[in-house]
């Protein structure tokens, strides 16, 4: 199941997960007791929290007052409307004017569980060979047309064409078709994946009559292309006005269809959401402390232990509040770029871990507020441990020819610094590495053996704190005759390089959802090291990864799932593709104190601005908006 992958992640406002109870309808087809039953949710484990009867959801407030503007930043502009384009910069927000088929609910202790929003029911049969949804009868788009069966098989069709990222996620659907009484069906080219049904409620459903329509000017649109037209939607938001690469403003629809469906009751409360788009990000925490925007979250740990000392913060009108992240794992980290040859051998990727002195970084640079990341599944259950046991290691034996032999061996464990004797170690043992991959030192160079070639790494991003850890990360590096050089860009130039493979190494991080399936072919799988937009930014091709994402995807219960992507994780590391970094295990969050939130925020998410407020009474206090 897909969770926003940060290192790109545009601010669509709304994180879509997938997973689908209890409704009835009438059934077509020729033995009416067997058909599958129409459940107004679904979860892949368990059931969901909350029944057909329900008015609204636990964590938010049904009597909160509408009203109000939220200002947020974005970093890096946008050129584009266009939602399901693979380039350009789509812009900020965008998701606040679209629906899905179905959306997860904020405090689900089924991470999967989701809910109905244009479809109100959906029904699958117990091999989970197809699907299908019926749409709520009341769904409208913002010119008052109904949003139609023909909406959502055109909207997945052009996402499948036009996306090669959405094209692989869902290429076992083999046919979108539209039915009679409003009923969507997808059928798949395999039997038995769990999550297959489910994730086709993350579809953004588009309309087909504006897009395939004419603008103002009588010039026929195309999806196929860039858009600097405010589109029609269905959501809960619309485009009041905007300035490409600049500002782009959301006003609330005070007659949209959705607003008393249980899982919007009590969200959307804000009239307007701004986004301001910023170059460069060092101006953006003067910005927010001079009252430009309303909320950050602080990235930074040096920000976020001596940058907001300000007479705003004294008073009482910025607040800083941290909030628990559990509902996702993370796997931020150095990242080689696999398909160039001097990082292919597993030695040279180890000897580059070793040279990285996380403990020393941690204690002078981020005022020692992180843990070291050792899994790709960081801070979850899903994080491996220990050595393998149970139906961890029944899943590893099943593919023992295909996986390290170390992994029922040996723990993995990433390499301790913060000393000078420490460190000198990990170094000596760096060397030893890189000469048993046919490397040697010639003149405080590190050299290739045969062709004399210098090693050298030059290091690309976006953002003028990386400095902070690369340059002691390289001059560790330059201790073993690697020269790194960093190279700061813009952020469009950055995005592009990334997505086009032109880099030699990178900090990158994914983000995984507690109930991970069918994307994990798209972040790990050989087949997506090729595509130039997939999540596999390293270029990962292994035989046994392939096999344990489909032992991950295949997961008949829980159980099995959390073993397997045990298994899966158990791998990814010992195969040492990355040199990991750091994470925090919360939201480290500032804010102007003018907004309400409920007394009890899910657990999972501090779910702003969604379920939060504009409170008159704090704006008046702290002072209104500049």
């Amino acid at each position: 199941m897909v969770f926003a992958n940060y290192a790109f992640r545009r601010s669509l406002a709304k994180i879509v997960l997938a997973g689908a109870l209890s409704l009835s309808f009438a059934a077509s087809g020729p033995a009416l007791a067997e058909e599958p039953q129409w459940k107004h949710a679904t979860a892949l484990t368990g059931e969901p929290r909350y029944g057909p009867d329900v008015s609204h959801f636990d964590y938010v407030n049904p009597e909160a007052p509408k009203g109000g503007k939220v200002r947020l930043a974005d970093v890096g502009g946008f050129d584009t409307f266009n939602p399901i384009l693979p380039k350009g910069n789509p812009a900020p927000g965008i998701g606040l004017i679209y629906e899905t088929l179905m959306e997860q609910a904020l405090d689900e202790d089924d991470i999967s569980a989701q809910y109905g929003v244009i479809a109100e029911a959906v029904r699958y049969p117990e091999d989970y060979s197809w699907v299908e949804y019926k749409l709520n009868p009341d769904a409208r788009w913002h010119d008052g047309k109904p949003i139609t069966p023909e909406d959502v098989v055109w909207s997945f069709e052009k996402a499948t064409e036009l996306s090669p990222r959405q094209k692989f996620y869902y290429h076992n659907v083999t046919s979108a078709k539209a039915l009679a009484d409003g009923v969507v069906r997808f059928e798949f080219d395999t039997a038995g994946n769990r999550e297959l049904p489910h994730i086709l409620g993350q579809v953004m459903v588009l309309p087909k009559h504006w897009w395939t329509g004419t603008n103002a000017d009588g010039e026929k649109r195309d999806i196929g292309s860039s858009l600097l037209e405010p589109p029609l939607g269905s959501g809960p938001y619309k485009v009041k006005d905007f300035e490409t690469n600049r500002r782009v403003t959301y006003e609330r629809v005070e007659d949209y269809w959705g607003r008393d469906l249980p899982i919007r009751v009590g969200t959307n409360n804000l009239d307007e959401i701004q986004y301001d788009s910023y170059r460069d990000h060092t101006v953006v925490l003067e910005a927010f402390k001079g009252d430009q925007f309303d909320w950050r979250t602080e990235n930074v740990a040096k920000n976020w232990a001596t940058g907001y000392d300000s007479p705003a913060s004294a008073k009482g009108q910025i607040i800083l509040q941290t909030f628990p992240d559990r509902g996702r794992g993370i796997m931020q980290a150095f990242v080689p770029n696999l398909r160039l040859e001097k990082f292919q051998d597993e030695r040279v990727r180890r000897a580059l871990n070793l040279a990285f002195d996380f403990e020393s970084v941690n204690r002078t640079a981020f005022f020692d507020q992180y843990k070291r990341t050792d899994s790709f599944f960081s801070g979850t259950e899903l994080a491996h441990s220990g050595l393998p046991e149970g139906k961890e290691l029944e899943i590893l034996e099943s593919v023992r020819d295909l996986v390290p032999a170390k992994v029922f061996t040996e723990k993995y464990e990433n390499p301790v610094g913060g000393d000078v004797q420490q460190v000198r170690k990990n170094l000596r043992d760096a060397i030893g590495l890189l000469r048993e991959a046919g490397y040697e030192l010639k003149d405080g160079k590190l050299v290739d053996s045969k062709s004399g070639e210098p090693f050298t790494i030059e290091f690309v991003d976006n953002d003028p704190n990386t400095e902070r850890y690369v340059l002691p990360y390289a001059q560790n590096l330059k201790k073993l005759g690697i020269d790194l050089s960093l190279r700061i860009l813009d952020t469009p130039q950055y995005i592009n390089r990334i997505r086009s493979r032109d880099f030699e190494m990178t900090t990158l991080a994914w983000g995984q959802s507690l109930s991970p399936g069918n994307e994990q072919r798209d972040y790990w799988g050989s087949e997506a090291a090729d595509k130039q937009n997939s999540y596999n930014y390293g270029g990962i091709k292994d035989p046994g990864v392939d096999a344990l994402i489909e032992k991950v995807i295949f997961a008949e219960d829980r159980e099995t799932l959390v073993a397997a992507t045990h298994a899966l994780d158990r791998v990814l590391m010992h195969h040492n593709y990355v040199v990991p970094q750091w994470y925090s295990g919360i939201y480290r969050t500032a804010r102007w104190n003018r907004f309400g939130h409920p007394d009890n925020i899910p657990e999972y998410t501090h779910g702003f601005p969604t379920i939060w407020w504009y409170d008159q009474e704090l704006a008046a206090q702290t002072g209104e908006a500049k």
